[in-house]
């Protein structure tokens, strides 16, 4: 797996990772390979909408679900991108094969 970007640290993060393109904020020093692979996968989808229509799309797709499942972890995995990221955080060539806008089938 290459990745193509900057990696930072914060102890303080809520989350084990997020990634804002081109960086990806991480709890821990050293990420597994499983998080840090799925962080990048959402550096590719940011990458092909555009990051403010990615975060755009990515809110308003989590007030639907949250309405759906009426709980926010739920809602949160139900997400088009999460579930792509989930579905392929451990197909580590994933990323070769992907095609363009790949988050669309887990709608």
């Amino acid at each position: 797996m290459k990745f193509k970007g900057y990696l930072l640290t914060f102890s303080f993060l809520w989350v084990e990772g997020m990634a804002i393109f081109p960086f990806i904020f991480l709890k821990k020093k050293a990420p597994g390979k499983v998080l840090l692979y799925h962080e990048c996968i959402h550096l590719r989808q940011q990458l092909e909408l555009g990051l403010l229509p990615f975060y755009i799309w990515y809110f308003l797709e989590y007030l639907i679900r949250l309405i759906q499942y009426r709980e926010h972890h739920l809602a949160y995995l139900n997400i088009s991108f999460e579930r792509e990221a989930y579905a392929n955080e451990r197909e580590f060539e994933y990323l070769e094969n992907r095609k363009f806008w790949g988050f669309l089938k887990y709608l």
